[in-house]
């Protein structure tokens, strides 16, 4: 069995011990599925993340223990010689949001969203990646080289129901959601260089514009400049860089490539990139981003694509913008004081992989700098759009029962509150349920500025 992706962090995973249950083919892939060791925790309800499908469906065959099940019944030959195109396993693997959930909520730490990428890779490597996974996984791409055409059809499609039903019915992209709509103009460097300060005496740091706000959300990055340059940071923007231009379009890091297990594809997003910020990693300066599923996936899944020791070496000075300034702040370097904004009411939204990593903490210290804000976290599951997912037509009923877990209920709670929401598919779902534009932080902090 040829595996995609590098799995010998776990090679040593349940060895020695007579109870792991280590199934008999896939090696260390194999030894990642079977650290679960049953104890039912994803099947909870209450408080955390952990597991979105389980909690909508009360079924233990979409639960992180039930798709291991069916993953060591594959894995040892119980399903024939196409195990991974199997009914059962197909749809749970399906449901299953790669909400990364269990990676911090299980005591053993099954990563259920790595496995997942694997399990599509393989899937699609005999049955064929299908059109509608291959259309999202190129959106990075169809962006950047029909900007005008791409903005056009998508609000063609949004304003005329006709429109939408043919989508659906052709490529099971469902009439009944909004799609996310790009701006009139894209982030542009050069639109915010005059902002750029040098030999400021403070630490140098780079900002990666991700592709979902470069092209559906620019005034997140250009807040995000402000911020940083009027605490005084020297901001390098990679649009700078000569390595940005050899393929005449922006970097991406390969993350739509990689949730549709298209690991080849994701990793040459991924070498392009590293090439980029090779200068920035040997000047040692940290990498700021906007966007938790892109940046975080420079902290985890590049570890397990084979890239190699700089891919270790990134993964080490990767942070969110919140987490960034809750550690400079920490170490008494912060010193921009930002101003009220009255006595307004704040909701936060986490995305499911802020919280997987424990970042919402930094969310919420960084928002008590603004005087009189009154942030309250909302406690919920994951908001159900999950990248693609709640736009997939068989999907999106599904994810409206997750946003109605716990985000719906506390938005309608307090209509008059304001919400931020980092994650690009959370601010959709937030919309795609009748409730106000969520802001990222970013924004609320650019409005705290007081220019």
């Amino acid at each position: 069995m040829k595996l995609f992706l590098d799995w010998s962090a776990y090679q040593d995973a349940g060895m020695g011990d007579a109870y792991a249950d280590i199934p008999r083919t896939g090696g260390d892939f194999a030894k990642a599925v079977a650290v679960c060791i049953g104890s039912r925790a994803c099947e909870q309800a209450g408080k955390g993340v952990m597991c979105p499908s389980f909690r909508i469906s009360g079924s233990p065959g979409l639960s992180t223990g039930g798709r291991v099940k069916l993953l060591k019944a594959a894995l040892n030959g119980e399903f024939g010689s196409a195990p991974f195109e199997h009914d059962e396993l197909a749809e749970a693997m399906d449901l299953c949001v790669s909400c990364k959930g269990c990676k911090r909520e299980c005591e053993n730490e099954v990563d259920m969203a790595l496995i997942k990428a694997e399990f599509l890779a393989q899937r699609f490597s005999t049955a064929g990646i299908p059109l509608r996974n291959r259309l999202f996984a190129a959106v990075p791409k169809l962006l950047a080289r029909f900007p005008r055409l791409g903005r056009l059809m998508i609000r063609w499609r949004n304003r005329h129901r006709m429109l939408a039903q043919c989508t659906d019915r052709l490529l099971g992209i469902s009439a009944e959601v909004k799609l996310p709509e790009p701006a009139g103009q894209p982030f542009n460097a050069a639109s915010v260089r005059d902002k750029l300060k040098h030999d400021t005496g403070m630490p140098e740091v780079v900002l990666f514009v991700d592709t979902f706000n470069r092209h559906f959300n620019p005034a997140v990055a250009e807040a995000a400049v402000s911020v940083l340059t009027a605490a005084g940071y020297r901001v390098h923007l990679l649009d700078e860089d000569e390595h940005a231009g050899a393929a005449k379009r922006p970097l991406c890091c390969g993350r739509t490539y990689f949730a549709n297990g298209m690991i080849d594809e994701a990793r040459q997003e991924a070498h392009r990139l590293l090439q980029a910020l090779t200068p920035h990693l040997e000047a040692d300066r940290w990498i700021i981003g906007l966007e938790p599923s892109c940046m975080l996936s420079l902290r985890d899944e590049y570890l397990c694509m084979g890239l190699g020791e700089q891919a270790r070496q990134l993964a080490a000075k990767v942070l969110l913008l919140e987490e960034f300034i809750a550690r400079e702040q920490a170490a008494k370097r912060w010193t921009l004081a930002f101003n009220a904004l009255g006595r307004q009411k704040l909701l936060i939204h986490g995305h499911c992989h802020q919280k997987a990593v424990g970042a919402t903490k930094a969310m919420r210290k960084v928002l008590k700098l603004i005087p009189e804000l009154d942030s309250r976290q909302i406690e919920s599951s994951c908001c159900g759009m999950a990248g693609q997912f709640g736009l997939e037509s068989e999907h999106a009923g599904f994810s409206r029962e997750m946003a109605e877990q716990g985000l719906y209920p506390a938005l309608r709670a307090e209509p008059d509150a304001a919400v931020v929401a980092n994650g690009f598919s959370c601010r959709q779902q937030i919309l795609n349920g009748g409730h106000a534009k969520p802001l990222h932080i970013a924004e609320i902090l650019y409005a705290a500025l007081g220019r």
